[in-house]
């Protein structure tokens, strides 16, 4: 039996999800998946400048574990530069310190410290800016790769799965 993954600590949700090169429509583009644990792989060694040993601390995991993560990250976006393939961040094994929510309706996003005895935040929170209850999860959106959520303007969606 395969042992599961343990769930990286991730500071924050990303605030955007899609990159693709400019000029290109989106259905001619193939695309690279990076994980939101990835993601958090490289904006602690790269954006904040921290070394493997204080990021992995930071992320609850081992060092060559956190080695592992940022060299899988750096492989596939220098793939997607180089090859002209689209980003999608989405999945991995994570768990968010901290959550964001967004509005459906006005887009609003705000930050809040996770409850994780609130699972159903529609019934007891609502939008700061336009106090609309039609709030999403970001931690739930991205853990579920939610292949309804749209990108981008205009609603259109970035890819279609069937």
């Amino acid at each position: 039996m395969v042992k599961p993954k343990k769930e990286r600590k991730v500071l924050y949700p990303p605030r955007f999800y899609f990159f693709k090169p400019a000029g290109v429509p989106s259905s001619k583009l193939e695309s690279v998946n990076l994980t939101v644990d990835e993601y958090e792989a490289i904006r602690l060694a790269d954006i904040e400048n921290l070394n493997h040993l204080e990021s992995a601390k930071s992320m609850e995991i081992s060092r060559p574990t956190f080695t592992r993560l940022l060299d899988s990250a750096h492989k596939k976006i220098g793939s997607a530069i180089v090859n002209g393939y689209a980003i999608s961040i989405e999945g991995g094994s994570f768990v968010f310190v901290n959550n964001a929510y967004r509005c459906r309706k006005c887009g609003y996003e705000w930050d809040l410290k996770i409850d994780k005895e609130k699972k159903d935040l529609k019934n007891e929170e609502n939008c700061p800016s336009c106090r609309e209850y039609d709030v999403e999860n970001m931690e739930e959106m991205l853990k579920n790769h939610n292949p309804g959520y749209r990108h981008g303007r205009g609603g259109r969606p970035w890819r279609r799965r069937f």
